[in-house]
């Protein structure tokens, strides 16, 4: 036990950390920004000096600061700033908040925001006419939640020149009316029809999301996170610069990883270009050496890559089966080159064909170049065949869960497993058996697609029901995990894929004081329950970052 004082003690309540199957009682000292004595309560408050800050725990559970290993901060902030309807539980409410904020700026050329859900229109496609009720006279253009959706209303679909003779872009597919002319709801590539044709986001913009999205997810007890899209996409401007001028300057606390974008409509090329962009490696607590590469969509569209095709919701097989959005045979010698430059490789792989073709390039990368420290990741993991399972702990790859979205909700209800089918909607998920597999997990959210709190995901992924809901049908329950395998999955899970697993993500003497105190122990309460636990304080190498009750 270390002699000198402390600069914060942490007593009178319980942790947690990787390798322990419940909480314990326990108390912790902070010096320097590092974790310096892990023991009793009676042991750590020997080092209580005259400047020593005394937290009380009350009762409370401290864990390490939770990784959020797949997320969009600067784009979830941006939203924020802009028309956000994240938060609407209708289309009603949607519609009305988008009257009001396009009322409240009349000057704007545009009416931009995000976030609407699926689930709230007739077969998930929103339509123009319904936005030009509240929008009549300007352009409008909303990404729905999991940005792989685009809602215009006319005047939007006009000035791009979208008509009924446009043909569906090859990564993409225009909804159309019975006369073909645009509907008002474009899926993935289509999108960008309309929104190259946006107004540029400005960089104090960028800067200012990235701010309000960093005090949210330390609100939430998150202290690191991967950024899951750092480049040039469906008209956002390049975040790199903004990450680094945060990094340089301070403001940024967190500790952040780039997914650099791997273009899809550009091949081996532009390995040269991502090798340059990494640079020296990084800049104070920001480190761009991920390789984000996005093999498909979603299933509610239709565009998520599946092994056989869709059903048409009376069991019938359609004809289509998803879009592969980089070419597999050129994907294995993608990943093999990035494997080899050093770079991990962060795949968007939601289909189980996604997930296979994922898999067999890692498989392809380790025969090229044997086993290295890429730590590399397959994020969403919707739908995973049967085969594929044992194959993760095979090729070194982490599952990286979102386990929000395992539950039983209206989008998955009415928008997936009715296209599904019973066989494959029972392989969505499979947390479980991938763990029994001896997969390595991590976890985030895909905030600003779902929640970002971690609770709410931990909580799913414990009951695999959503938070409020204890009396709902659980989806698969087989696939649940213990409340210990979901907190590490969030913290040393998450730690280990962003490289910071020899400094972060557990309570250990000598790693940094990266810590979020609970209000409340899940382990002592009902499992149903894990959700009412909140963040009162989070902290990274000893500075509080976050308090309840204090503005930021």
């Amino acid at each position: 036990m270390a002699s000198s004082a402390a600069d914060t003690v942490f007593v009178g309540g319980s942790l947690f950390t990787a390798g322990m199957s419940s909480s314990a009682p326990g108390a912790v000292a902070v010096r320097g920004g590092s974790i310096t004595a892990v023991g009793t309560d009676d042991q750590v408050r020997e080092l209580v000096g005259p400047a020593t800050e005394v937290v009380d725990l009350a009762g409370g559970l401290l864990v390490p600061g939770f990784q959020d290993a797949h997320v969009h901060p600067v784009m979830a902030g941006v939203d924020m700033l802009r028309c956000d309807i994240h938060h609407c539980h209708s289309a009603d409410e949607a519609l009305a908040v988008i009257e009001a904020y396009a009322g409240a700026h009349p000057d704007l050329p545009w009416i931009v925001g995000a976030g609407w859900s699926m689930d709230h229109y007739p077969g998930g496609t929103p339509t123009r006419q319904m936005l030009d009720r509240v929008v009549p006279d300007r352009p409008a253009y909303f990404p729905n939640r999991d940005g792989h959706g685009v809602w215009a209303n006319t005047r939007a679909l006009e000035i791009a020149g979208i008509t009924a003779s446009t043909s569906d872009p090859a990564d993409g597919r225009i909804e159309r009316e019975p006369d073909g002319h645009p509907a008002g709801t474009l899926h993935e590539g289509a999108g960008h029809l309309v929104g190259h044709l946006l107004p540029p986001t400005e960089r104090a913009e960028q800067v200012a999301g990235l701010r309000v999205a960093q005090d949210h997810l330390f609100s939430l007890g998150i202290t690191s996170w991967q950024d899951a899209a750092v480049g040039e996409m469906f008209g956002q401007k390049d975040i790199l610069p903004v990450y680094l001028e945060a990094a340089a300057s301070g403001d940024l606390k967190g500790r952040a990883v780039g997914g650099l974008w791997w273009d899809r409509m550009r091949s081996s090329d532009q390995i040269t270009d991502i090798v340059d962009r990494r640079g020296n490696g990084g800049l104070g607590r920001f480190r761009p050496t991920s390789v984000k590469i996005m093999l498909d969509g979603v299933a509610e569209n239709f565009t998520a890559a599946m092994l056989e095709p869709y059903e048409d919701g009376c069991g019938c097989q359609t004809e289509n089966d998803g879009l592969d959005f980089v070419d597999p045979v050129g994907l294995k010698e993608y990943v093999t080159r990035l494997d080899a430059a050093g770079f991990q490789v962060h795949f968007h792989a939601l289909g189980d064909r996604a997930v296979r073709h994922a898999l067999d390039a890692l498989q392809a990368a380790r025969e090229a170049n044997g086993p290295t420290g890429g730590r590399h990741h397959l994020a969403h993991l919707q739908v995973v065949h049967p085969d594929d399972v044992p194959r993760f702990a095979q090729v070194g790859a982490t599952a990286n869960i979102q386990a929000l979205w395992a539950a039983h909700e209206a989008q998955m209800d009415e928008l997936t497993i009715p296209f599904l089918g019973e066989r494959r909607a029972a392989w969505q998920y499979p947390f479980g058996d991938l763990e029994r597999a001896g997969a390595l997990l991590a976890a985030g959210s895909d905030w600003s697609v779902s929640s970002a709190d971690p609770l709410d995901g931990i909580h799913v992924a414990v009951n695999r029901r959503v938070p409020g809901n204890a009396e709902a049908e659980p989806l698969d329950v087989s696939q649940a995990l213990s409340l210990a395998t979901a907190l590490t999955a969030y913290t040393a899970g998450s730690a280990r894929v962003n490289h910071q697993d020899d400094t972060t993500g557990r309570i250990v003497e000598g790693y940094y004081a990266d810590l979020a105190v609970l209000d409340r122990d899940p382990f002592a309460g009902h499992a149903d329950a894990i959700s009412d636990a909140t963040v009162q304080a989070t902290f990274v190498e000893g500075e509080c970052v976050f308090r309840a009750g204090e503005r930021a």
